[in-house]
């Protein structure tokens, strides 16, 4: 009887002949398929439209085999698995390793053989050379079994499992305390409070004395080598006998009094790519890289520490491999979302806030002043004649002097105070707990700065220019930041009006004067 083998491929790496080679010896007549997204999703959508009635052309293999490269991502292993569920319902699943020379295999991410099957494989080879026995073998047992989870396991493991890798073994209470941890990450706001969600949700799954996660440098834009404390949860009895000249846990917080304390598993872990569990001086350590977009982000840690600190079991670290996947991600899209959030709040040309922040800045300052009945001024400036720097020069001098004006106004105020570019030459300076002569002063610091610094446009040139000002305050010109800037607008073309390179002050409008 003929016995047929199918080889998937990606679309990047050809089999390795050696695999090929191997499997005709041993009497296997091999398909050689590759794996494109599109013809899968083709399949799939085929599949789901004729349901039993579909069937693959091909005769029905003993195997399915896939050549797993170092480097090869997670999401293309569940895209095989799911292929080879739709085509192939009852063919197990094969791995056979690809063995990869030179700079190639440098950094690559290598899966082992726990994080394999859960992804689905039956069976892993480290080479070709084992295959023949492993497939003998897996006939003899009958592995023709569908690719499908133990039917003990309810729906909801089913999902679970298939998507985060959990650990089949895990009790209903853990399940849906790890289910908890992931849905939580989708309501972090920021890195920080992603990493104490984490950590929160991971003490009732794993005892610990401490939990921390680490930053590596390339996520924290730190030295390399170095992992920086993200966040942490408790402390090990030695770390709490802080002396009390330590200072540094007072006034930074016990995250940061970690920095440089991390442990030498932890750095292994970002350095390996792997979970690593280990003894250090009395302490019990499990470290787990938080792997995002094929590069390590970051490190999770767990110590045990005194005499009944027993070590972390096997299935607390597959537990927390599975885990690691999605609070990577997390992590990774804080960034992201804290990165989009201030792009759409910063000016691009000049790196300064924009209009967008501005409202949000002056609606909370404005609140705040109420409730402590202080004042918030608002410096509303614009460039004397700036269209004849564009007109001389090209847009590309007066871009360039743009940016050359935000840098002397952020060098002529505070650093609490707020600059915003709000179009085109226009600026505006909100200056918090401010009253109208402290910022009529600051105005005239940035007139006169402003008249005497020399532009260059980006091309040495030696530019002159003065600008225009208006101040307006709360509560004396405006209730609202739509009127404060108004009425500082108001102001400022007051100045243009008085021949320019000058201050004007605001009017209280009629409503806002104090009646006789």
């Amino acid at each position: 009887m003929t016995r047929h083998v199918v080889l998937l491929t990606d679309a990047h790496e050809a089999p390795a002949p050696q695999l090929v080679e191997t499997l005709r010896e041993a009497g296997l007549v091999v398909f050689i398929e590759g794996l494109r997204e599109a013809e899968v999703a083709a399949r799939v959508a085929l599949h789901e439209m004729h349901g039993a009635a579909f069937r693959y052309d091909a005769p029905q293999p003993v195997v399915v085999l896939y050549e797993v490269h170092p480097g090869t991502s997670t999401v293309e292993l569940h895209a095989v698995r799911e292929h080879v569920q739709t085509i192939w319902p009852r063919t197990p699943l094969v791995a056979c390793r690809h063995k990869a020379n030179g700079s190639r295999a440098t950094g690559a991410r290598v899966l082992d053989n726990t994080a394999l099957k859960r992804l689905g494989f039956r069976v892993i080879a480290d080479e070709p050379a084992q295959l023949p026995v492993l497939l003998r073998d897996l006939e003899d047992k009958g592995g023709t079994g569908e690719l499908s989870l133990p039917r003990s396991q309810t729906a909801e493991s089913e999902f679970l499992t298939g998507a985060l890798l959990l650990p089949q073994k895990l009790k209903t209470k853990s399940l849906r305390s790890a289910f908890e941890v992931v849905a939580s990450l989708h309501f972090a706001a920021d890195q920080k409070s992603a990493a104490h969600t984490t950590l929160v949700g991971l003490a009732p799954l794993v005892q610990a004395d401490r939990w921390a996660i680490y930053l590596t440098a390339d996520a924290s834009g730190g030295e390399a080598q170095t992992l920086e404390p993200l966040a942490v949860r408790g402390l090990t009895t030695s770390e709490r006998e802080i002396p009390e000249k330590d200072w540094r846990r007072a006034l930074m917080g016990e995250s940061l009094a970690l920095f440089g304390s991390e442990s030498e598993a932890a750095k292994g872990a970002a350095r390996s790519m792997e979970t690593i569990r280990r003894s250090e001086r009395g302490r019990r350590i499990v470290a787990v890289p938080l792997i995002s977009n094929e590069r390590v982000f970051g490190v999770l840690e767990a110590v045990r520490e005194g005499k009944g600190g027993r070590a972390f079991s096997k299935a607390d670290v597959a537990l927390l491999d599975a885990l690691a996947l999605p609070i990577a991600s997390a992590l990774a899209n804080s960034v992201r979302i804290a990165e989009a959030e201030k792009l759409s709040q910063t000016d691009d040309l000049t790196k300064l806030h924009n209009a967008r922040y501005l409202r949000q800045y002056l609606t909370n300052e404005i609140k705040r002043a109420r409730r402590y009945n202080s004042s918030v001024a608002a410096i509303f400036l614009d460039l004397d004649d700036f269209k004849r720097i564009n007109d001389m020069h090209g847009h590309l001098v007066g871009s360039h002097v743009l940016m050359e004006m935000a840098a002397v106004i952020l060098a002529s105020v505070r650093d609490t105070d707020a600059v915003a570019r709000y179009g085109g030459d226009e600026f505006v300076v909100v200056l918090p707990e401010t009253n109208m002569e402290q910022a009529e002063r600051v105005a005239s610091r940035l007139r006169e700065k402003t008249e005497q610094h020399e532009f260059t446009g980006g091309r040495r040139l030696q530019l002159k220019l003065t600008a225009s000002f208006g101040v307006a305050a709360f509560p004396e010109h405006a209730q609202s930041p739509q009127q404060l800037v108004a009425s500082a607008d108001t102001a400022m073309y007051e100045a243009k009006a008085a021949h320019k390179n000058c201050i004007r002050l605001a009017q209280a409008p009629a409503s806002l004067k104090p009646k006789d």
